[in-house]
């Protein structure tokens, strides 16, 4: 049986790695969620140390992790490329 909680995990990708162009809002970095029937963009808040600017200027790779923070799905930053089917959802 599929609960609410597995519905919400996969339109919000909990767990998927894509990389993403970062943007400032409300001092914190967010990027745009690229799946559009996410309800929540994404709050990055982990791994932001391995940023050399911020926000960078190209895309990084970002995995999407299972909290949620000021009304976002929460993200960190990871090394290496998207390891999701997801690729390249730069915006």
């Amino acid at each position: 049986m599929t609960s609410i909680r597995d519905l919400l995990g996969e339109s919000l990708s909990v767990g998927e790695t894509y990389r993403l162009r970062l943007e400032k809002r409300d001092g914190r970095l967010v990027a745009d969620h690229p799946n559009e029937a996410s309800p929540m963009d994404i709050a990055v808040v982990e791994g932001v140390d391995r940023l050399e600017e911020r926000p960078p200027t190209e895309p990084v790779a970002v995995e999407i992790v299972g909290r949620v923070v000021d009304d976002r799905i929460a993200g960190r930053v990871v090394d290496g490329a998207a390891k999701s089917d997801g690729g390249d959802a730069s915006r």
